[in-house]
């Protein structure tokens, strides 16, 4: 039996050494270097591995694809050649997937095919040729194909794409239409994706998307978010709710991802959203939607208010959603309900009980203690909302989760919010388009369509979109790359025009323009007496026009959980001798947010206080000129009366606003449109000095007649 090196092998597979030997690795057969033999059986195990034709469940998914055939020796760049997308996008999906490649680097079957998946389009890879023989000696002179084929090299590398001639057309159109990469042209997209304005023109930071749904639409379920501390029992609570084990299927019982859950409660449907931290909820907000109705948040009896908890509480007021508190554990025995309460009124959700506006209810997720009267409650605040959504509109939702499975491609879990999304749908989500190829809810089961409220998984988009995305229903699959090319070109724009956000100097702008009214803050500090201290000084800022939102206050670093906090807020990040985390800076830098850092609390102080006086509309003065007494009259053929006057305090300047008073009452007001001196046209005439003055809408002047001149002045307010 015949023995193969392993680097003559790898050329054979169009691949690296160091990647056939990781492969041999991974099937347990051990090699030392490059130069070590293997049987054919094993060459051949190896060759069926890497070229493997697909599944029959891969092909019965595959069905109605558009196929593309593609050489074994096909290279990253002949694969988007043959996508018609560019290489940047394969380099990313191949990032994502674990398997970073070169533009000209070989591609394997098997990674093609998955990432053609995804693309909408599957992969026949062309009759391997004969391993090659030993390579000869080079000839002085390249052979000819003939000479070529008679040795039985491998096959060229050829892309052949089996596509319609209106789709050949199509797409040489788009071409042609396409700008010149060196210089994009500005383009209007949808609000989710709102293009970075230039930094003399910082723009404050849209509302998030929420759909609109007209009084007679049919009801919607209720979308609630459970939120908290780690390991407080946020997922056993919902696994009680769905009556399914989810717990124990993630890695040490702690949530993982954002998982989306709908369940039916007395006839009604409730979609439950499990978050891995109050950065995820936050994150989704940070991208422009707005997903959530009611938050849920679960406080252990035994631990109490935890930092974390303090954090979700300012996230969950930050989105403007209610507040609904799940005191679980309460079987524990050192569990205290009652102190749990405490804490929660003095980070200030205050309980119906204790005449709050809080409902806290006391629950055990184990044996379902008290899970009942949480529903009811969630209930009771869905009849409150009145949540309406039409459903005779192109489907629009939220990306809640997004990754890319190894088998069906890049993969996103849509929650619908407005019509019904369907499979066949064109859809366009951020960067990302295609079309619904296939559509499941939480438990795998395959649906044809669905409507608003309900959580689903979706593939058939491309590349992989990001979680806050707004997925909306296009006329075509045409359109929806027309829509993601003109995102990405806008988003190029983004990064070479930076986005402004909040900072105390543009607050400035912002204000005379009417822009903003409230200064959002987050405060970390090293102590608590230092928290409290320059809380309490901020707080302190009291004025019926402008005023201080203290979003979060902390103890310790400022964290990357800050910084989307800020972000989503338009909000400023204030550090009182502490540090900067290595993500949160640059976390900071992606989203430009802004975070100051001092040493000594009257800057702190200072700086807000300045801030405030700016957020302060300017007030409008009236300065009075001078005054001048009409002592005869004249006529003027060309401008009727004239009135002879002596300034007698001030200045009376041409063109100034002036008022005719006559016995203390005033009779007109008006502008000076002619003030002469003899018979000159003069600009103003001081006090002691004798003049004429015309007004074009007023000649009915007596003897004794005081006119005034005034301007109103703008004026900056100086202290609150």
């Amino acid at each position: 039996m015949g023995r193969i090196r392993v680097y003559e092998l790898a050329r054979q597979l169009g691949i690296t050494s160091a990647a056939l030997r990781a492969h041999l690795g991974e099937m347990g057969v051990e090699v030392s270097s490059a130069s070590s033999s293997l049987d054919e059986t094993t060459a051949a195990t190896v060759r069926e591995l890497l070229y493997q034709q697909p599944t029959q469940a891969l092909e019965e998914e595959e069905q109605g694809l558009e196929t593309i055939s593609l050489a074994p020796s096909a290279t990253v760049r002949d694969f988007a050649q043959a996508l018609d997308t560019d290489v940047d996008n394969v380099l990313e999906e191949l990032q994502r997937l674990g398997h970073p490649h070169l533009p000209n680097q070989i591609l394997l079957a098997s990674l093609a095919r998955q990432l053609a998946r995804g693309w909408g389009y599957r992969v026949v890879m062309e009759e391997e040729a004969p391993p090659p023989a030993p390579p000869p000696p080079l000839p002085p002179k390249p052979p000819s194909p003939a000479e070529e084929t008679a040795r039985g090299a491998p096959a060229p590398r050829v892309v052949v794409i089996e596509r319609g001639r209106e789709r050949e057309k199509e797409r040489i159109a788009e071409r042609r239409l396409k700008p010149p990469p060196a210089a994009p042209p500005v383009v209007e997209i949808a609000e989710e994706e709102p293009v970075a304005a230039p930094v003399e023109e910082a723009p404050v930071r849209p509302a998030p998307w929420k759909p609109e749904a007209p009084p007679d639409a049919p009801p919607r379920p209720a979308v609630v978010t459970v939120m908290g501390h780690v390991d407080h029992g946020k997922t056993t609570l919902l696994d009680r709710i769905r009556r399914s084990n989810v717990t124990e299927q993630e890695a040490g019982g702690i949530t993982q991802h954002i998982g989306a859950y709908q369940v039916e409660i007395e006839e009604r449907e409730i979609t439950f959203i499990d978050t891995p931290g109050h950065e995820a909820f936050t994150a989704i907000r940070a991208r422009g939607a707005q997903v959530t109705d009611v938050a849920v948040l679960v406080v252990a009896a035994d631990d109490g208010v935890m930092p974390q908890t303090l954090e979700a509480i300012d996230h969950a007021r930050a989105a403007e959603v209610p507040i609904v508190v799940a005191i679980n554990k309460i079987d524990r025995p050192e569990a205290n309900v009652e102190r749990a309460r405490r804490q929660l009124a003095e980070a200030g959700l205050l309980a119906v009980e204790l005449g709050g506006e809080t409902e806290m209810i006391p629950i055990c997720a184990t044996d379902g203690t008290g899970v009942d009267s949480l529903l009811d409650t969630l209930l009771a605040m869905a009849d409150l909302l009145e949540l309406r959504a039409a459903v005779d509109r192109p489907a629009a939702g939220t990306i809640i989760e997004s990754s890319l499975d190894r088998r069906r491609g890049p993969l996103a879990t849509v929650l619908v919010q407005e019509g019904m999304l369907r499979v066949g749908d064109a859809v366009v989500a951020g960067l990302a388009c295609g079309k619904v190829r296939m559509m499941s809810d939480e438990r795998g089961r395959y649906l044809r369509e669905a409507g608003p409220g309900t959580p689903v998984a979706v593939t058939g988009l491309s590349p992989v979109p990001q979680a806050g995305d707004v997925l909306r229903v296009v006329e075509s699959e045409k359109v929806a790359r027309q829509i993601a090319e003109e995102k990405r070109l806008a988003q190029r724009e983004a990064h070479l025009r930076p986005l402004a956000r909040a900072s105390l100097q543009e607050l400035y702008r912002q204000i005379e323009a009417g822009e903003v009214k409230e200064l959002n803050l987050l405060l970390k500090a090293d102590t608590q007496g230092s928290l409290d201290a320059i809380g309490k000084s901020l707080l302190s800022f009291q004025h019926p026009e402008v005023k201080v939102n203290l979003l979060h206050r902390a103890i310790g670093e400022i964290t990357e959980s800050d910084v989307l906090l800020a972000a989503a807020s338009n909000g400023i990040i204030l550090g009182f001798q502490v540090g900067v985390e290595a993500l949160a800076r640059q976390s900071a830098a992606d989203e430009k947010v802004e975070i100051r850092l001092y040493q000594v609390i009257y800057d702190v102080i200072d700086d807000v206080r300045q801030a405030l006086v700016g957020l302060l509309p300017v007030q409008k003065e009236e300065v009075v000129l001078g005054q001048a007494e009409v002592r005869a009259l004249f006529r003027s053929s060309r401008m009727g009366t004239v009135a002879g006057c002596a300034v007698v305090s001030g200045r009376m300047v041409r063109g100034a606003q002036v008022r005719v008073r006559r016995e203390g009452d005033v009779i007109f007001t008006g502008t000076l449109d002619s003030l002469r001196h003899v018979k000159e046209d003069v600009q103003e005439m001081a006090a002691g000095t004798e003049c004429g003055i015309a007004l074009f809408s007023f000649s009915d002047f007596r003897v004794g007649d005081l006119i005034e001149a005034f301007e109103v002045q703008e004026v900056r307010r100086k202290v609150l």
